[in-house]
């Protein structure tokens, strides 16, 4: 509501450039009827001396077999359906986890009256949140379903069982939202106690992280960064910094979390499920000489998709990691490049008539040249005198 302060929804920052320039897509009429006088898109250049990313994080699926048939989707699908558009995506709908987080679906179904099945944690030793059958230290090993998920298969300890349902939730942890403090060359750092990446200090001059992508895994601590992310920003401006500022309460339990990459079995367990990667094509990478997390990215075009790896990269160089012998901090990422989100050659382009096609440059000693009657010409992208 502030008179100074523009806030632009359905808007993506996508990518970092130097000297504090970032790249943004606004989404203006490509999702309502045709309007002749509003633009598809727009494409903006925006500078800022100082810039707080909070990104959030990406939530990390679990390759198990057969895991790509309808009805199986991350838990953070499920909610989003079940509390945004008020869709069940299930009536009988199983949840495969490896965190606290994830929980939070069965109570959220039960609550909205949709059926739980089961919640399969991979875990042992965890409370449930609700009145839901909980299955502790189990793993889904198959699944059945012709046209759409029927039936599941999983196996707790020595003990192996079916399931019956139409939906599964699943969800492997979360990935942080690095991507834009990559675009400089920095690359992300391994977090060994918490099994993610993170941002690497200083990558983007003037920028930074707070929040999940920026590893804070609870609502207050989310809060916490991010008003220490803003205060930081004010200072480096000059700016008077707030004083006694409270921030709102809210929940600050981040949960307990396992790391499960993948999930041995019999039938092809999918990593991309854009372009159909699976853990066998990464195995067979890394058996012949591929062991490059850049080879193996060519070599089985996984992270090439739509989503740039946003769903399948963590998963795919861990279990690269593990068939090589080699530490994921070691194996490393890929590098990650704008645009964060597919960008139309319309939206960067529309500007790119006149002086916006062609933008005339001029050196520092331009205007020395010109009095003293220097003819000027266009050599290369500047002009120069030509005598």
């Amino acid at each position: 509501a502030l008179p100074n302060v523009r806030v632009m929804t359905r808007t993506t920052v996508t990518g970092a450039y130097d000297d504090g320039s970032y790249g943004a897509l606004e989404r203006v009429a490509r999702h309502v009827a045709p309007a002749d006088e509003l633009p598809p898109e727009c494409f903006w250049r925006i500078r800022a001396r100082q810039a707080v990313l909070a990104a959030g994080a990406h939530e990390r699926p679990i390759a198990f077999p057969m895991n790509d048939r309808p009805g199986i989707m991350l838990a953070g699908a499920v909610r989003t359906y079940l509390n945004r558009y008020g869709v069940a995506p299930g009536r009988n709908v199983a949840i495969f986890a490896t965190n606290d987080d994830a929980h939070r679906t069965a109570v959220e179904l039960m609550d909205a009256g949709v059926k739980v099945a089961a919640v399969i944690d991979s875990r042992t030793g965890v409370t449930a949140r609700g009145d839901y059958r909980l299955i502790e230290g189990g793993q889904v090993i198959g699944t059945k379903g012709r046209q759409g998920l029927s039936q599941i298969t999983y196996r707790a300890g020595s003990r192996t069982d079916t399931l019956i349902t139409d939906c599964l939730a699943m969800s492997g942890g979360w990935n942080p939202a690095v991507h834009l403090t990559c675009h400089l060359g920095a690359r992300p750092v391994w977090d060994a106690e918490r099994k993610m990446f993170l941002p690497a200090p200083g990558a983007v001059p003037g920028l930074t992280p707070a929040g999940s992508c920026n590893g804070a895994m609870s609502t207050a601590a989310c809060l916490s960064e991010g008003f220490e992310a803003g205060k930081a920003a004010l200072a480096a401006l000059g700016r008077p910094v707030p004083q006694g500022v409270s921030l709102p309460e809210a929940e600050d339990d981040p949960g307990r979390a396992q790391a499960l990459w993948y999930v041995e079995g019999k039938g092809r367990a999918w990593l991309d499920f854009a372009n159909d990667v699976t853990t066998k094509d990464v195995k067979l990478a890394a058996a012949e000489g591929y062991a490059s997390v850049e080879h193996m990215k060519r070599y089985t075009t996984q992270g090439m998709a739509p989503d740039q790896g946003k769903s399948s990269n963590i998963n795919a160089l861990a279990l690269l990691a593990d068939t090589t012998g080699r530490g994921i901090p070691e194996t490393g990422t890929t590098t990650y490049r704008p645009p964060f989100i597919p960008v139309t050659m319309g939206a960067m382009g529309a500007f790119a008539e006149g002086h916006g096609f062609a933008p005339e440059r001029r050196t520092t000693s331009d205007a020395a040249a010109r009095g003293r009657g220097a003819p000027m010409i266009e050599a290369g992208l500047w002009f120069r005198p030509s005598y």
